[in-house]
């Protein structure tokens, strides 16, 4: 007698903790249906719907309620107890459990839904910059995107992945770089990404990585370069500074010379004038 109610009881607590999960991703907008995959229901069962621990929707005897103000009339419950949210939004992302309960009040199903609603993606924005102090010409691509939530962004290199970031936070801005050389004529694509959709953006190294001419036809991509650029600016103002110091120089001597005429003039008149 023990021995069958210890069993009874065991198999009672596995019905209650036997939590059946599924995942579940919709995009911003679209419809999803939580089923509930169970036969038609009966009036005398309950079913209880709750949204990360709280109560959202009930049916008792048939008659459904909708308790949950953030939803709306989104919601819509079947006779067989599945659960339709319509026009998706990001805040319907998390945890819905499903219960149904006989008349006897023990448990005919517990179902538990991960919910997670994603936003539609942008095509990346690729921008270049040309790295300093580097041995050989180097480009460096950054791969953006903004405003965005639960993405992966990578980098390709044909058909190969060089390097990729996620990101889970809400609202996020997200950049990616990476390091080619500027004569590159690999194909490179960067894809933002989750898991209903992707956005690809495909590089043009040529394009993207062209130096500005600084004297000529010749092209200033290095620290070696720009060193040369610094050494003949400071060059230009040495000369232009000796310059304007001879010019100084000479005016200076040319001045003292004509005082030193006047002065001299001015000895030999009174000179003259004590001789008389």
């Amino acid at each position: 007698m023990v021995r069958t109610f210890v069993l009874f009881l065991l198999l009672c607590l596995v019905g209650v903790f036997d939590v059946e999960s599924h995942a579940v991703s919709v995009m911003v907008g679209h419809s999803v249906t939580l089923d509930s995959n169970s036969s038609e229901i009966q009036l005398e069962n309950l079913i209880e719907w709750r949204f990360d621990e709280i109560r959202i929707a009930i049916v008792i005897k048939g008659n459904p309620t909708y308790e949950d103000e953030r939803f709306g009339d989104r919601l819509k419950l079947d006779r067989n107890g599945s659960l339709t949210i319509t026009d998706a939004r990001i805040t319907d992302t998390g945890v819905y459990k499903l219960s149904i309960v006989g008349k006897v009040q023990t448990m005919d199903s517990n179902k538990r839904f991960s919910v997670t609603v994603y936003d539609p993606l942008s095509i990346p924005v690729i921008t270049s910059n040309i790295s300093q102090c580097s041995s050989s010409p180097k480009c460096v691509l950054l791969c953006s995107v903004r405003n965005v939530t639960r993405v992966t962004v990578s980098w390709y290199k044909g058909n190969s992945s060089l390097s990729s970031i996620s990101v889970s936070d809400l609202g996020i801005s997200l950049s990616l770089p990476l390091e080619v050389e500027y004569q590159d004529n690999n194909t490179y694509s960067c894809v933002v990404s989750n898991p209903l959709s992707n956005q690809t953006k495909h590089v043009c190294i040529t394009d993207l990585c062209r130096l500005h001419s600084v004297f000529s036809s010749d092209e200033v991509h290095n620290c070696g370069g720009t060193e040369t650029v610094i050494r003949l600016a400071v060059t230009a103002l040495v000369g232009l500074a000796a310059v304007a110091a001879f010019i100084v120089l000479v005016y200076d001597i040319k001045s003292r010379r004509s005082e030193q005429e006047r002065y001299e003039s001015h000895n030999d008149g009174a000179d003259i004038l004590k001789q008389q």
